[in-house]
């Protein structure tokens, strides 16, 4: 029997598929920012010189990179639910993203930082910087320069694995999708769709992280 593709499912429920996006973008943006601050102070404490804040760093990294970004999921939701510890969807969601994305982030940001050569440190001080300012100029900004694909790459996955949150129902765009499917029975018209916007946000937000990685971590020309 021959298949008869229908989109017009998609267009009846077009604004379930927007919200769900915008959902997806929301969650991604912030799970971005908190996993890059997360990632670095991960970095910081796996660096110590401190053996309890170097063995979090340790511990952490390896627990998060070498079990499923699921089961973290399930057992943010669910688990620390047992312990009276409740969060929204969204919040678990968000709090899963971060968690996972950080760990990555970490490792990502140490590669950078240990490329940095000492001599560079003793130079920021002797020209009088202060710690704060040596940490920021000398160390943490030419490292992200040098990950910063890496770290583009890790944000793009982070995006492509916010679908994977649609398994405790918080609202973005696979669960939307799944509500359409359930609703209209036309699976492969609304993965394909689905798949398309994926793709469409995969491919700007790169060209946006691209843009901004040439004006932010541009060398002087002067």
């Amino acid at each position: 029997m021959q298949y008869q593709f229908d989109f017009s499912a998609i267009a009846q429920y077009r604004q379930l598929l927007v919200d769900g996006t915008i959902e997806t973008l929301k969650m991604s943006l912030v799970s971005m920012a908190l996993a890059l601050v997360a990632g670095i102070i991960v970095m910081l404490a796996k660096k110590s010189a401190i053996p309890p804040l170097r063995w979090f760093g340790t511990a952490f990294i390896e627990i998060i990179r070498n079990t499923p970004f699921l089961v973290q999921l399930l057992f943010i939701y669910f688990g620390l639910a047992s312990l009276n510890v409740k969060l929204s969807v969204t919040e678990a969601a968000v709090t899963a993203l971060t968690v996972n994305a950080a760990a990555y982030v970490a490792e990502i940001v140490r590669g950078g930082v240990e490329a940095i050569h000492k001599g560079q440190l003793e130079a920021g001080a002797a020209l009088g910087l202060k710690p704060y300012q040596i940490f920021w100029n000398v160390v943490l900004r030419p490292s992200i320069r040098s990950v910063y694909p890496a770290l583009c790459s890790q944000f793009i996955l982070l995006v492509l694995s916010s679908s994977i949150v649609s398994s405790i129902s918080a609202p973005e765009l696979t669960s939307a999708a799944q509500q359409v499917e359930s609703a209209s029975f036309r699976s492969f018209e609304v993965y394909l769709v689905v798949t398309a916007i994926y793709l469409m946000l995969s491919i700007i937000l790169s060209t946006i992280f691209k843009m901004f990685g040439r004006v932010y971590f541009a060398y002087p020309t002067k």
